[in-house]
């Protein structure tokens, strides 16, 4: 199965075990690195993510994960907070974090530069990003766009 079909049906199973622990999910990512594969469920709640939360959602979804098992590839099960500098991928994160400060990475310079920082503005449907940045108004297409974290340096 796809790296995306894994992360999706992930996101099916864990979402309602989230929402049974008082958590959501942010994202679900199933990658490789070096020789192993990852899956990442990465969670959240209102007023932060603590170790406890993250091992009762890993005691959780490890026995759903094993019933279903639908991972064709050995992997590790890895359940963390979204962290600081949470990382803005579905169009969910975008709605919820509209008005907050960001960081846009893009695969090539515009401007001469490959990183701006603003407030977010909007989102479109091909992942098209308008931010403000020192009082003006900046539009990304979502196909320059290589990631987008908040912008949460302490």
């Amino acid at each position: 199965m796809p790296s995306a079909g894994v992360a999706e049906r992930t996101m099916e199973l864990a979402r309602p075990v989230a929402e049974r622990l008082g958590l959501e999910i942010w994202d679900v990512c199933f990658v490789k690195e070096g020789g192993d594969y990852y899956l990442n469920i990465i969670i959240d709640k209102p007023g932060g993510i603590n170790i406890t939360d993250c091992e009762n959602m890993s005691r959780e979804i490890d026995p759903l994960l094993d019933e279903y098992d639908f991972i064709d590839k050995q992997y590790c099960l890895v359940v963390t907070s979204p962290g600081i500098g949470r990382e803005l991928r579905r169009k969910e994160h975008f709605e919820k974090m509209a008005g907050r400060d960001i960081i846009v990475s893009l695969y090539r310079a515009v401007n001469g530069a490959k990183k701006y920082a603003g407030t977010l503005l909007g989102y479109g449907e091909n992942g098209d990003i308008s931010i403000r940045s020192d009082g003006e108004i900046l539009s990304f297409s979502g196909k320059d766009v290589s990631k987008v974290k908040l912008d949460e340096d302490i």
